[in-house]
């Protein structure tokens, strides 16, 4: 069945302003932990993507099976895909020897393919209500293909562009705020403006990231990747709690019909 939710439900987050705080928190915690994995514990690029992938994978054949949204569910598929994305940029722009600049080029390429196809196969790309299995399977390969890309682009503007951690936060935060302008002010489309900032999300926390964990002689404030990825998950543990119990208390409440 292409509905598993006989009620019809989409079976992702809403875009609220709490969505925005879960997705920076997301991953920004994509970042810290991937570099946690390959290298502060030294396990390299390749063996911390097979990893990760191999996490996003499992979390997302269970949200795949899911019937319904479930918050803590989704927000692991999120994160699963922020870290796999950072050590697969990393993998492609490092050890691959593409290149930042020409890695973001891949990406850029192999989204507007996704979201092309999706479009081609569905008649839109909107995430108001994802409750499609086709649907989902490209929402979430567009998810991993642009936290993927965020990671490359945050690290050519952090790494190669000579702006550094702070002022390429700066860059990223300001493209954010005309997206948000643009959508209270103007009738753009708005998902392509969604799509706009989830893209440009990532990397704002993949240098938010490196302003964390860097030492403060390569520019960052020295929290390192343990202690960074220990508050982030904290923070993005209790947003889910919170947003866990308000489902559950709307979901409790009795629903009146009105008399006809």
């Amino acid at each position: 069945m292409n509905n598993p939710d006989p009620a019809g439900a989409t079976k992702v987050a809403a875009v609220t302003f709490a969505f925005w705080i879960m997705k920076i928190c997301a991953t920004t915690l994509g970042e810290t932990g991937g570099d946690l994995l390959s290298m502060t514990l030294g396990l390299g690029y390749a063996a911390s993507s097979l990893i990760l992938i191999g996490f996003f994978l499992a979390v997302l054949i269970a949200q795949l099976a899911m019937p319904r949204f479930h918050p803590a569910l989704y927000w692991a598929v999120i994160l699963a895909t922020s870290t796999a994305g950072t050590t697969i940029s990393d993998l492609m722009d490092r050890t691959l020897g593409l290149g930042y600049a020409r890695g973001a080029l891949i990406l850029v390429t192999l989204l507007v393919l996704v979201l092309a196809t999706w479009r081609f196969s569905l008649g839109s790309v909107s995430v108001a209500r994802i409750a499609e299995r086709k649907a989902e399977i490209f929402y979430w390969m567009a998810i991993l293909v642009s936290n993927t890309l965020g990671t490359a682009l945050g690290d050519f503007l952090a790494d190669s562009s000579g702006l550094g951690y702070g002022a390429s936060n700066l860059l990223i935060s300001a493209a954010i705020a005309l997206i948000a302008l643009a959508y209270f002010l103007t009738p753009f489309s708005r998902t392509a403006l969604f799509w706009a900032a989830f893209v440009l999300t990532r990397p704002f926390g993949a240098t938010m990231g490196d302003l964390l964990t860097k030492p403060p002689a390569q520019g960052g404030l020295g929290f390192g990747t343990i202690g960074a990825s220990a508050v982030l998950f904290v923070v993005l543990l209790g947003f889910v709690i919170a947003t866990s119990q308000r489902a559950r208390r709307a979901a409790a409440l009795p629903r009146f019909r009105p008399s006809r």
